[in-house]
């Protein structure tokens, strides 16, 4: 499980109800139906105006992959993958890696190293793979903008919650104190709309952006491998280019430890 996405949630709303209770408002305050009815179902009901319902489905997935902890493996494994794979291509031909092949979990690179055992050609290759992390790329945006979406319309509808529940107290001015209660009562729309906007859907939207940037990186270090392999170059020569995709501060102290 991803704990930032447990911690976050966690002290989010950690923050807002201690916070609540330091400043003397009431957490009895947040018991409004009405104001959770405009925030969450305004929220939704924003997106289903906005996107096909193919897309709004999609939303327990995207919550998903939000709680869930990346299991791809390391750069350094796939390194090291990658060069046992020229060792064997070497060694023994190309055609020895079709038995490598049911090993691999990856579709994206099962794919690949697929298509170099048939001997396709190596731009047909790249072509498919770069073609094929482009429409990734492209699905990943449109599904995080549902998030990005949700998070504009939740502020603005806590808004309007307010002028609602305004318009409800000024309606009857005859009992100040009523007035009063009326008033506080009216802003926990605008409460709820800033919480899940801002705490809520545009981090989980900027959580996804990320994953979405470390799984393209991942993709980008496989067609790299694979159009290395399908060259013929050197296990050394592999582990070098692919050595790129590692950070400075990661190689330094693989360096390190193999001192």
């Amino acid at each position: 499980m991803e704990k930032s996405t447990v911690i976050g949630l966690i002290a989010g709303f950690i923050s807002v109800f201690v916070g609540m209770i330091l400043k003397g408002a009431p957490l009895t305050a947040l018991n409004n139906p009405a104001a959770f009815l405009i925030i969450i179902g305004g929220t939704f009901s924003c997106l289903l105006n906005a996107f096909p319902m193919a897309d709004v489905v999609k939303l327990p997935t995207l919550f998903k992959l939000l709680f869930r902890l990346d299991n791809s493996g390391s750069k350094m494994e796939m390194v090291r993958l990658f060069v046992d794979l020229s060792q064997l291509a070497r060694r023994e031909g190309i055609l020895a890696l079709e038995g490598r092949v049911a090993e691999i979990e990856d579709p994206f690179f099962k794919n690949g190293l697929s298509m170099v055992i048939d001997g396709m050609d190596p731009d047909f290759v790249s072509d498919v793979l770069d073609a094929e992390l482009a429409l990734t790329e492209e699905r990943h945006a449109s599904a995080r903008s549902i998030l990005t979406q949700a998070g504009t319309y939740a502020p603005t509808l806590g808004v309007l919650g307010a002028v609602v529940g305004l318009i409800a107290a000024l309606a009857d001015l005859s009992d100040v104190n009523k007035l009063g209660h009326a008033i506080s009562a009216a802003f926990v729309a605008t409460i709820l709309g800033i919480f899940t906007g801002y705490v809520i859907w545009l981090p989980f939207a900027n959580k996804l952006k990320v994953k979405s940037a470390e799984e393209m990186a991942h993709k980008r270090m496989i067609i790299e491998g694979i159009l290395s392999l399908q060259a013929g170059d050197s296990p050394t020569a592999i582990e070098s280019k692919l050595m790129v995709f590692i950070p400075q501060s990661e190689r330094e102290s693989l360096e390190e430890n193999k001192e």
